[in-house]
């Protein structure tokens, strides 16, 4: 016999003892996109390369080293997306989906994305991801509402022990002054970086401030709030004091540049002191210049993505709750072989009364059955054999209270429904 096939290296099953967790995650990511006003949009997980390598960034870890790539059959570049925004974005404009006014187009969306990275604790190849971004302001107030969105989510969830870390990367007009200043710094202690940031300094001189080797080397490098114009600086001032306005308490760290080129002034994370090193559960900011690159007109947008694994990583840690497990109202239970088919027929009325309904299709005996039918944990289980059939009733028992009832078959799904709490 050959040898059995297993799942790749970086990538897992989501089995149903846990999969119902990702439904209660989802559902409260949906709640919190429609207070907010955010609208959803399902995006292809691949792109043309080229949204990714221009948008992203060609200097970036992601399009380097990171990206699933093929040729498809038509001899085009694809790329399972590695990330969200470039997709949203290339959406928004494809379909302009900008809003009359001024005003963002709110769009949110979840799914899996792909990096070929060391798979690590809460990190896989194939990963999951909550997207939110709001498209067409430049107003800081809406990089604050964006914050506000992550924090106002993860507290649905219960999620504690949560830290806002928050920085302004600069813009176009101010960042090529501050990268100048960073590069004489980092070229002066070249021999004491490591060799990706050595190979950084040059292409891609920020990168080398997210260096997780070289802190003392970064703890000394230029104030970028140094080098901010006085837009970039004044809209920095706004996104905070709306912020302390809202209760948000932040921590300002000036090394926090976020590993792709898209972004401009704001950037943020939130961090899990639950989750070591590796522990931002969301990140994200604003991205002014990032239609542009992927041929579009120029559209600011600003957004955050949570990794959908690690947040449910961090509340099962904190011991947060993901609801009640889904469980079955009714069992129905058949110990005469002869009213099989009229047990499937209740099993169906029960189904379409919006009831949570199974039954035994084993052919098993009367004890075997209401083992499992108590082993299920249904509320209930509906007896149907001959003699039921005969009186046109089921006899339904109560498995919480060990109380048994007869019931005309035509009142089953009622009486199921006011055992079961759900009426």
């Amino acid at each position: 016999m050959s040898e059995s096939i297993k799942g790749p290296r970086g990538v897992r099953d989501i089995l149903p003892d846990e999969s119902w967790k990702w439904a209660y995650v989802l559902g409260r990511a949906a709640e919190t996109a429609g207070r907010f006003n955010y609208s959803e949009v399902r995006l292809p997980i691949f792109e043309h390369t080229e949204l990714f390598s221009r948008g992203v960034g060609d200097t970036t870890d992601i399009v380097e080293k990171e990206m699933y790539t093929f040729t498809d059959k038509g001899d085009r570049s694809i790329t399972l997306r590695p990330e969200m925004t470039a997709g949203m974005m290339r959406s928004y404009v494809e379909h302009s989906l900008g809003v009359p006014g001024g005003n963002p187009a709110k769009l949110w969306g979840a799914g899996p994305m792909f990096r070929y990275e060391r798979p690590q604790k809460g990190r896989y190849r194939q990963f999951w991801q909550l997207d939110y971004e709001e498209i067409g302001s430049e107003s800081p107030l809406v990089d604050a509402e964006v914050i506000m969105t992550a924090i106002e989510l993860f507290r649905t969830l219960g999620m504690r022990n949560l830290e806002v870390v928050i920085n302004s990367v600069g813009c176009p007009k101010c960042r090529p002054v501050y990268r100048e200043k960073l590069i004489g710094y980092l070229q002066g202690r070249c021999d004491e970086l490591c060799d990706t940031c050595k190979s950084r300094l040059q292409r891609n001189p920020l990168r080398v401030l997210d260096c997780k080797e070289d802190r003392e080397i970064v703890a000394g490098a230029p104030d970028i709030f140094d080098s901010l114009c006085d837009e970039c600086a004044e809209h920095f001032k706004t996104v905070t004091a709306a912020l302390t306005r809202l209760g948000v308490k932040y921590t300002l760290d000036k090394t926090l540049v976020r590993g792709l080129d898209y972004y401009t002034k704001t950037a943020f994370e939130v961090k899990s002191g639950d989750l070591g090193a590796q522990s931002a559960v969301c990140g994200g900011g604003r991205y002014d210049n990032l239609a542009e690159a992927i041929g579009g007109p120029h559209v600011p947008g600003v957004g955050f993505a949570a990794g959908l694994d690690r947040v449910i990583l961090v509340m099962g840690e904190q011991g947060c709750s993901f609801g009640a497990q889904p469980a079955l109202d009714a069992y129905v239970v058949c110990p005469d072989d002869s009213a099989r088919l009229n047990a499937v027929e209740l099993l169906y009325a029960l189904r379409r009364a919006g009831l949570r309904a199974d039954m035994d299709y084993a052919g098993r005996g009367m004890k075997g059955q209401m083992k499992t039918a108590v082993a299920s944990g249904a509320k209930a289980a509906c007896i149907l054999g001959g003699d039921e059939i005969a009186r046109g009733v089921a006899a339904v028992r109560d498995l919480s209270a060990a109380a048994q009832e007869e019931v005309p078959l035509a009142d089953v799904p009622a009486r199921v429904a006011s055992l079961a709490g759900t009426r």
